[in-house]
């Protein structure tokens, strides 16, 4: 974390960024679109950090260099580990601790009924896979990559998953 403590009048400037989700003092939270953009400008390999930042509308004065460099490390860092998927914020979706409240019985078997709906689901599509898959090695046809995905795609929406 950057030691730049933003004033009110930086937050200010900062919020009125629309490549920026939240400010703090102490933090900037970027919005999925810009890290995207930033990612695909950076790996054409024509800008530094520094000027997708400045192109963005951000002063480099009032929020560092460093966390310029920063931030574009551990996107790049996340972009090569898991790709696009990896530059979402999921501090919404990992709540941390799980909860410590007691659930109530219908909540339980709701929860219950829907996981084995899914895992029902998965064995039948599973199931379906397996019986194409067979009946394509009798008959000895070879099918290209598009085909297999276009195969695992009708059966997948056939079933709704």
């Amino acid at each position: 974390m950057s030691k730049i403590i933003f004033t009110e009048k930086d937050i200010k400037v900062l919020n009125a960024n629309p490549n920026v989700l939240r400010v703090s003092k102490k933090s900037i939270t970027y919005t999925d679109e810009f890290k995207r953009h930033f990612i695909e400008e950076y790996l054409k390999g024509e800008k530094l950090p520094r000027i997708l930042f400045e192109d963005a509308g951000f002063i480099i004065e009032m929020i560092g260099i460093k966390r310029c460099e920063q931030s574009a490390a551990r996107w790049l860092r996340a972009y090569n580990k898991e790709g696009i998927v990896g530059l979402r914020d999921t501090r919404t979706s990992n709540l941390g601790r799980p909860s410590t409240n007691e659930l109530s019985q219908e909540v339980i078997i709701m929860r219950q009924e829907a996981k084995i709906k899914l895992l029902e689901s998965q064995v039948e599509l599973l199931k379906k896979a397996d019986r194409i898959e067979r009946r394509l090695v009798n008959q000895s046809i070879k099918l290209q990559s598009n085909e297999i995905f276009q195969l695992i795609s009708d059966t997948i929406q056939e079933y709704h998953l």
